[in-house]
């Protein structure tokens, strides 16, 4: 059997319907595989005919392939990557590439062939293909049966600029839209199951996410801080997170309870890191907050307890586990692979100084008035000088990171023309 050269092809569905900026969304993807995929033997990664097409290296072994397949489906903004054959548009190497592909594709007892063409310069059209390729095909399986509505196997054969791209297996992508494509937000994340979810659905959306995790310590270990740092490496596996700020934050709940009323003390504790986090977040140029709230499932997530965390900021704050059930939420932690992290016991400041009876409909005037008292300012001021940064690996970041540095080193050496150039192409970059 000829040797071929081994591909991945990335579909996409949502990017598709976009209008006249689709291009930029297609030029996020590609520029988020390439980065993601470096360490993988991939040899090109380019764009045809409404997909992006990743060209692997001779050198490429099976696993190798269906480790990097894996990792891009798990890219937001893939609707499902199919690992194939590109040849010549010579039939007998189209017969060849897909007995090959059909061969990979595992156990069956139903396929068909779906061909298609994009160019009639291609004298064979897309109905002929089919019939020449199933006839061969049927002579390599004859004790498998063709069956043309819900087969178990599909062999598709494509023509398109040049070259006939052959593929019979496809994993399904997690969909969504290319990280980098809408801005950036700033996630509130303890070690627990939902704050990584909510994370997570919001760089499906295309959000650059920073996080942001408010920790005992001193008063508790560090332990939901190296959590945090795991679940942090497995979302960064797909670039859906650029970093984390960590907040000592044991000492100042501690104060917060001897001067506040006992059964406000969990609404006070999260205004305090609502302002924070909004802090950090026009530091950071981000547009929003995000946490991992459901409605009703704990006391401080009731629609007024909400209202009054709300209060204490002017930034938007976007909730995406709001309507969704524990079981939901579990079970998109499990798909998302941070579900045995999370089910780790660690001390953290959201159950540190917890009161016996939390209030569960506070009202904003009593809690204002509760907390007249606080120095708000002065504690702000003094965390945000105290910061602790942990830098992931996120392309549409540190594309612009870079961007802004080469345009600062530009700047320092006079070169104003080229320090322009840098800015406005981190801009485009980010989108």
């Amino acid at each position: 059997m000829p040797h071929f050269q081994r591909i991945s092809l990335v579909h996409y569905h949502e990017l598709g319907l976009k209008g006249h900026n689709r291009s930029t969304f297609e030029r996020h993807l590609m520029r988020n595989l390439s980065s993601l995929l470096e360490d993988a033997p991939v040899e090109k990664v380019t764009r045809i005919s409404g997909r992006v097409l990743v060209m692997y290296q001779a050198s490429a072994d099976a696993s190798e392939i269906a480790e990097a397949a894996d990792l891009i489906a798990r890219v937001p903004g893939v609707a499902r990557v199919s690992c194939g054959f590109v040849c010549d548009r010579e039939l007998d190497q189209m017969y060849a590439a897909a007995d090959a592909a059909l061969s990979e594709a595992g156990a069956f007892d139903t396929w068909k062939v779906v061909a298609r063409r994009n160019h009639t310069d291609f004298e064979i059209d897309s109905m002929e293909m089919n019939q020449l390729v199933g006839a061969y095909l049927c002579e390599r399986y004859p004790d498998k049966k063709v069956k043309m509505k819900h087969p178990d196997v599909e062999v598709h054969v494509e023509v398109v600029q040049g070259h006939s791209y052959i593929y019979a297996q496809s994993i399904p992508g997690v969909g969504g839209l290319p990280v980098g494509t809408a801005g950036k937000v700033v996630c509130l994340m303890s070690s627990g199951i939902d704050s990584p979810v909510a994370a997570w659905r919001m760089a499906r959306r295309g959000a650059t996410c920073i996080g942001v995790h408010f920790s005992g310590r001193p008063q508790t270990a560090s332990t939901s801080e190296y959590l945090v740092d795991d679940i942090a490496h497995v979302l960064e596996r797909f670039g859906g997170i650029a970093r984390v700020y960590v907040v000592p934050f044991g000492d100042y709940q501690r104060d917060i309870a001897g001067m506040v009323p006992p059964a406000l003390r969990i609404i006070i504790y999260r205004r305090l890191m609502m302002r924070i986090a909004e802090r950090i977040a026009r530091r950071e140029g981000a547009k929003a907050l995000v946490t991992g709230e459901s409605l009703g499932q704990v006391a401080s997530q009731t629609l007024d307890n909400l209202a009054a965390t709300n209060a204490a900021v002017e930034m938007q704050i976007f909730r995406p586990l709001i309507g969704s059930d524990k079981l939901e939420i579990i079970a998109d932690a499990q798909k998302l692979g941070t579900f045995e992290i999370s089910s780790n016991p660690a001390p953290d400041c959201c159950t540190l100084f917890m009161p016996r009876s939390p209030e569960t409909h506070a009202k904003i005037a009593d809690v204002e008035a509760a907390e007249e008292a606080l120095p708000w300012q002065e504690w702000i001021e003094e965390i945000m000088e105290n910061l602790e940064l942990h830098e992931y690996r996120c392309p549409s970041s540190y594309r612009v990171r870079d961007a802004a540095r080469a345009a600062e080193q530009a700047q320092s050496s006079s070169r104003v023309a080229d320090a322009d150039a840098a800015v406005s192409q981190g801009t485009v970059l980010f989108g």
